[in-house]
């Protein structure tokens, strides 16, 4: 068995992860946190790209909203995160196999490679665009892929269900 599949066992087997998948209403809560978190997170997310791309809040900086949202994309990250990980804690075993699964692991390291490289490149001269109705296309061109790949994580996620 490889020490990967052998990790994603002993989680499942262990009495946490036991606890929460046997629940009456533990696996059902944190699925519903979870579902708030990605909300306040893809939620902030799609703002600014959605003003990147020129569609709203065209009169206020990409930089005022960056900095508005940031705060709230962290703290919907954190409660993402800490749940997305009590949710694969009880089915660890199950998500290893599940093509779904996997998908929305590949999505997620796209993802944050996105603003990594936004970061990175063209938002370092964004005191040059800031204000215009419509950015540079490299910035509209990683909102189209920052919304694209958010929407794929969510998709993948809902399917694991099913898979």
């Amino acid at each position: 068995m490889p020490l990967l599949q052998h990790f994603c066992q002993l989680l499942y087997d262990s009495q946490f992860g036991t606890a929460i998948r046997e629940s009456d209403y533990a696996f059902s809560i944190i699925e519903s946190i979870h579902v708030l978190g990605i909300t306040l997170l893809a939620g902030t997310i799609a703002l600014l790209d959605l003003r990147m791309l020129g569609l709203i809040l065209r009169p206020v900086s990409v930089t005022r909203i960056a900095r508005s949202v940031l705060p709230l994309t962290w703290s919907g990250f954190v409660v993402m995160f800490a749940s997305g990980f009590l949710l694969f804690w009880a089915e660890a075993a199950k998500n290893y196999s599940n093509p779904a699964f996997r998908i929305k692991l590949v999505l997620l390291a796209l993802v944050g490679l996105n603003p990594l490289i936004f970061h990175t490149t063209i938002y370092r001269r964004v005191h040059e665009w800031e204000t215009l109705a419509r950015s540079p296309w490299r910035a509209r061109a990683a909102a189209i892929a920052s919304l694209t790949l958010w929407s794929g994580v969510i998709i993948a996620g809902r399917l694991i269900a099913y898979f």
